[in-house]
């Protein structure tokens, strides 16, 4: 997506040679004008797969989920970081690491929202090592609902993650794919 790839140019921040900051547009604020764009692409490539609910991550994984879901007119679920009280008795349960925090979580998804009847898209803002996407694939296995694709906004394909998620034959469509991270810039794969 060529205004996503512009925005990564223009405005991220490469940490450490392999870690992209995209907090000013995506991550801590967000710019719905961008976030619009991504719910167009996430439907014009989801359209056709019958989904009936988006599962995301929270909290960076929401805004393009909800553009998606508003898009393609379903309801957008988003595993928690941290058990509720709200959550009730029942809920699937997964654990996550995260890559740029360095920690492991335990996430969770209410058993009320989703199914064995639902068509899930799953939609995440990075994939690098897919432990995210990981954790959503389990929770929406546990529900025993059909993942019918999985959107990723910003892969970091010189990572492991794209081809741990190829193996399990899932459709995946990412909107910007960075082939390397240095201190001269984003480059990204063309395909």
């Amino acid at each position: 997506m060529e205004l996503l790839e512009q925005r990564i140019k223009e405005e991220g921040i490469i940490i450490d040679g392999h870690v992209l900051k995209v907090d000013r547009f995506l991550n801590h604020q967000i710019d719905p004008i961008l976030m619009d764009a991504i719910g167009e692409a996430f439907t014009e490539r989801f359209k056709e797969a019958g989904i009936t609910k988006i599962v995301t991550l929270e909290s960076s994984g929401i805004a393009p989920a909800v553009m998606a879901g508003l898009k393609l007119g379903v309801p957008v679920i988003f595993a928690r970081k941290k058990p509720s009280l709200t959550l009730g008795k029942g809920s699937y349960t997964a654990v996550v690491r995260s890559y740029t925090k360095e920690e492991t979580n335990k996430i969770y998804l209410s058993a009320d929202f989703i199914n064995a009847n639902d068509r899930i898209l799953i939609i995440d803002d990075f994939l690098a090592k897919g432990e995210a996407v990981m954790g959503l694939i389990d929770l929406v296995k546990q529900a025993d609902a059909t993942i019918s694709g999985i959107g990723i906004v910003i892969e970091k394909s010189f990572q492991d993650g794209r081809k741990r998620l190829d193996q399990l034959g899932y459709p995946i469509y990412s909107l910007a794919r960075i082939a390397s991270l240095s201190e001269t810039g984003v480059e990204f794969l063309q395909e």
